[in-house]
């Protein structure tokens, strides 16, 4: 009676830890399983751990930051301790001069952006479709691109003086070679396979350029014009730091002859805030318009 007493009370107890243990080896298991498939080429994880691995990431410089501001391994001079960065920041951002500068940034940037996406689309479309025009100007647009845009700062304030228009003509020089180039080679990645099908089932061939490649090739057409964004604001920083009076590019190199790292670790972090801002908004406007190529984005 006594051992049956026991085995009555011994046996929940053991089923109760053998349900533990197998809910712990399943646990074990869906991860070991979600880390194999976010570890495989082109896999995906959840938007929550995105967001907890890029903080991550961030946390892991700010502290390599602090790091080596504390203890001394680089000098103030060279590197501004986080304390003293946030308290020029702070001050800078109190500062009407400062705004206005990182105004009058954006609008150059995004005015010579502007302008270099409205030619470049149709002529990115022209060269990626016409075997005529890619022979015509493809390699003169190839040519163009590989010269420095920052050479050309003092032959621009020659011909066109030291005003807005110079500093938008050198992301324009920077951005439309470009863009015109890799927009073409959107469109040429568009499937052949696409275009027979439409010509088979008698569609124009001005309908094919709008209806078919046009559509086909605008996804990859929004990620260029995010990425060569994100090179036209190295070209206004240059362009800013020779003949101008206000800007980002200008506080830099002002903080500079003054050998003030803080403010120019203001200014750097300023540009890469926005920018992030700016590449974030590009992808979700990416979602939105593209829902139905997120799988390939």
């Amino acid at each position: 009676m006594v051992n049956e007493k026991v085995n009555m009370q011994v046996e929940p107890m053991f089923i109760a830890k053998e349900q533990t243990a197998n809910r712990n080896l399943k646990t074990e298991r869906k991860i070991i399983t979600k880390l194999k498939d976010a570890f495989t080429p082109k896999g995906r994880i959840k938007k929550v751990y995105t967001i907890l691995l890029a903080v991550g990431a961030f946390l892991s410089i700010i502290l390599l930051w602090m790091f080596l501001t504390a203890s001394g391994t680089v000098d103030a001079l060279f590197l501004p301790t986080i304390e003293n960065t946030v308290h020029v920041a702070i001050d800078l951002l109190s500062d009407g001069d400062f705004l206005k500068g990182i105004e009058m940034t954006v609008y150059r940037v995004m005015s010579g952006f502007f302008i270099s996406v409205v030619i470049a689309i149709p002529l990115g479309l022209l060269i990626g479709t016409y075997a005529p025009a890619s022979a015509l100007l493809e390699y003169v647009f190839s040519f163009i691109r590989y010269l420095p845009a920052s050479a050309f700062i003092p032959l621009f304030i020659l011909w066109i003086g030291i005003d807005e228009s110079e500093k938008i003509a050198i992301i324009i020089l920077g951005s439309l070679p470009q863009l015109i180039l890799m927009i073409a080679t959107n469109v040429r990645n568009v499937p052949m396979s696409m275009i027979e099908v439409s010509y088979t089932l008698g569609t124009s061939k001005w309908d094919v350029l709008w209806k078919v490649i046009l559509p086909k090739a605008m996804p990859d057409i929004v990620d260029t014009l995010r990425t060569v964004l994100g090179w036209a604001w190295t070209y206004v920083i240059v362009a800013e730091m020779v003949g101008a009076s206000s800007g980002i590019g200008y506080m830099i190199i002002q903080s500079q002859r003054m050998m003030d790292t803080s403010r120019i670790f203001v200014g750097i972090l300023t540009i890469g805030f926005i920018g992030m801002i700016i590449d974030i908004l590009f992808k979700e406007g990416h979602n939105q318009l593209f829902y139905w190529n997120k799988d390939s984005h």
